[in-house]
């Protein structure tokens, strides 16, 4: 697949808006992610790999909050347990088209998949052997985190597993500083000028809010997690493990 080049932030805008998953960004959304998250493409692949060792028999796995379906594509070419379907949620009505779009071109797998639009957390968690939340948990408000996470629990079968990857804090000034501005290099490196950097932060400053991988920790110990991992970081990116 052809990527548009990501430029929405490439020149002044005279009013800053709340960044949102609208048809701009669906349209150049596979070039942000990647110029902008370091080590996109390997937790893409590894979360894969991840489902096709702890996804179930006759279960459910979720991708939530799947925007163009990328965890999802990747679950269906590893997973290999027979009865085993991949739901896919995103509230976006362009990430969904077009997802279901990118996945109508897959025939390398016959996992059933389902996309629904919908608000990931009107969505019941049901006989769950594998739960994707792949950088989604920092754009539900703080305090409704630990409810969505007691519900993914409450849905997992034992010995299923939660992936989380996450943009992370730091607490301390320094590490904080230390891990932003490595960041702000990766996509300036990545071609990404300081106009659109500072844009594109300031648009997001409201809608995505990172937390320590301690809370993460703490949180997943709270609602039942026998134990949670991280798996990989690069600079202020993370993605965690949590198995029931």
């Amino acid at each position: 697949m052809t990527k548009t080049k990501d430029a929405i932030y490439a020149a002044p805008l005279q009013e800053m808006i709340d960044f949102k998953f609208d048809e701009r960004v669906v349209a150049v959304f596979p070039d942000m992610i990647q110029r902008s998250v370091p080590g996109y493409g390997m937790i893409i692949s590894n979360i894969g790999i991840l489902a096709g060792k702890y996804a179930q028999a006759g279960s459910h796995c979720y991708d939530l909050g799947c925007s163009l379906g990328a965890a999802t594509l990747s679950m269906r070419q590893r997973i290999s347990q027979p009865d085993c379907d991949i739901i896919a949620v995103d509230n976006s009505p362009a990430m969904i088209e077009r997802g279901r779009e990118l996945l109508a071109r897959d025939s390398a797998s016959t996992v059933p998949v389902t996309m629904i639009c919908a608000d990931l957390q009107d969505v019941a968690i049901e006989n769950a052997s594998v739960v994707v939340l792949n950088f989604t948990l920092q754009f539900i408000p703080p305090a409704q985190r630990l409810a969505l996470i007691q519900r993914i629990y409450a849905g997992l079968n034992p010995g299923g597993i939660l992936i989380l990857s996450e943009k992370i804090a730091f607490a301390e000034p320094q590490r904080q500083h230390f891990h932003v501005e490595l960041h702000h290099d990766f996509k300036r490196a990545n071609g990404y000028s300081d106009l659109e950097i500072s844009q594109k932060r300031s648009a997001l400053e409201n809608v995505m809010i990172p937390e320590t991988l301690a809370c993460h920790h703490d949180r997943l110990q709270s609602a039942g997690f026998s134990s949670s991992e991280v798996w990989f970081q690069c600079f202020n990116f993370a993605s965690m493990v949590a198995m029931k």
